[in-house]
């Protein structure tokens, strides 16, 4: 039985993560994901799109928690990856987020 071991990497200040916006973040091994300020609540998910690979963070638009791909219009709950609207049916990766004072970790 394996057993897999997380960790918090650093990504940002808070400040870095406007309201309504979506910024993009590197983890260690050189991974970029998808950052969200959704009223004030921080998510972060993978920042290729699932259908067409387009990068979410760069290109994205944020609608409430709702992000829509700029290539074919297919949109995602950014809270908890879920697809909600054509062409996208596979949901996107997620990471949890922990807030240390004004510092944002995603747990990998």
């Amino acid at each position: 039985m394996s057993t897999t071991m997380t960790r918090d990497v650093l990504i940002g200040r808070l400040n870095e993560f406007p309201p309504g916006e979506v910024r993009q973040a590197t983890l260690p091994d050189g991974t970029n994901i998808a950052v969200y300020n959704v009223d004030g609540a921080i998510y972060a998910t993978a920042d290729l799109c699932t259908h067409g690979e387009a990068s979410l963070s760069e290109e994205g638009i944020l609608t409430g928690k709702i992000v829509e791909c700029p290539w074919h219009f297919g949109t995602f709950d950014v809270t908890n990856g879920q697809p909600t609207g054509m062409p996208c049916t596979v949901a996107l990766k997620t990471f949890r987020v922990k807030l240390s004072e004004e510092d944002v970790y995603v747990e990998c």
